[in-house]
């Protein structure tokens, strides 16, 4: 059973939780809400076609077990400078402070590769111990990868050696990631 824990502003405002956490995150527009709902099999994150919906950081409760952790989008959205800054104070704050999270998923679109605020995002991670795994999105789309900077664990400390290929739409590699969440 899947429970809207609620959308919360703040992180003193998150509830205190002993369940593992899974928190996605990426930049604006890389297909988070589709992902969270193709791997729960239901569609409890709210999809758009306007980038930066998703403002406040969202819990989902599944089967009183795991909670599923839908952050702000960054790097696209059309919004002010100073509520970017404020999203990338508060998600830099999730981080550091939420004792539950057991992995970050940073999604990539796999039709443009890593852009320099997610580059920013993994040294972060990599910086203060951070459980994080790659997450390409959109693979079913044609993808220009002779531009694309590749990626390796080898290089950040944090982040976990298999770099996961999905599409949402076509559920590639939606098992793995449900494997590794441990939704049955």
């Amino acid at each position: 059973m899947i429970k809207f824990v609620g959308s919360f502003d703040t992180i003193s405002s998150l509830p205190k939780t002993t369940f593992p956490e899974y928190a996605f995150v990426g930049r604006s527009n890389v297909g988070k809400s589709s992902l969270i709902n193709a791997i729960v099999g239901a569609p409890i994150a709210r999809t758009s076609n306007t980038p930066g919906r998703t403002q406040s950081i969202n819990l989902f409760n599944l089967d009183d077990r795991i909670m599923i952790v839908d952050l702000p989008g960054y790097g696209y959205a059309r919004v002010s400078r100073e509520r970017a800054i404020a999203w990338v104070g508060r998600l830099e704050q999730y981080l550091l402070n939420r004792a539950s999270l057991r992995r970050l998923f940073i999604l990539i679109d796999s039709r443009i590769g890593p852009r320099d605020s997610d580059l920013d995002l993994m040294d972060f991670c990599d910086a203060n111990a951070i459980a994080y795994q790659i997450v390409y999105t959109k693979k079913d789309k044609r993808v220009r990868e002779s531009e694309q900077i590749k990626l390796s664990h080898e290089n950040h400390g944090a982040m976990a050696a298999e770099i996961l290929e999905t599409s949402a739409e076509k559920k590639i590699g939606i098992e793995s990631l449900r494997k590794i969440i441990g939704i049955k």
